[in-house]
């Protein structure tokens, strides 16, 4: 990556990439998106040695950390209540993250015996997904 100096930090290190190079943050404090848009926190092999206290705390509120190598992911901290068959914690992460709510009240069993709906004749289960698409539902 070429890259040259620039800027009133250009004496302290401070460079800018070259033309049509995308700059990109390091660090433990550098999120970037993964998976279902959750911020992981990035962090070099040598900043996870200095500083894996602050990487553990992080991780035990419930944030991951990718651990890199010249870049390169090479390991991920995930909390304990992320593991496989831990529905709760996984529930409890969703519910942080807004995009989960528990119920007010059970469902009722009447709702749960009853058979689903017949398409009506005709009906396209296709067609259906990609108006609703077209909506943004």
């Amino acid at each position: 990556m070429k890259a040259e100096k620039t800027g009133p930090d250009a004496g302290r290190g401070g460079v800018r990439p070259a033309h049509g190079v995308q700059a990109v943050q390091t660090g433990i404090e550098a999120p970037f998106l993964s998976g279902y848009n959750s911020h992981v926190k990035r962090a070099s092999i040598t900043e996870a040695k200095n500083q894996l206290s602050a990487l553990l705390d992080r991780v035990r509120r419930g944030e991951r950390v990718v651990i890199e190598d010249r870049g390169l992911p090479v390991a991920r901290l995930d909390p304990m209540s992320s593991l496989e068959g831990d529905d709760e914690g996984r529930l409890a992460r969703l519910e942080r993250a807004g995009l989960a709510r528990r119920p007010d009240a059970a469902v009722p069993r009447a709702l749960l015996r009853t058979a689903p709906p017949r398409p009506s004749r005709g009906a396209s289960l296709s067609r259906a997904v990609l108006e609703e698409r077209a909506e943004g539902r």
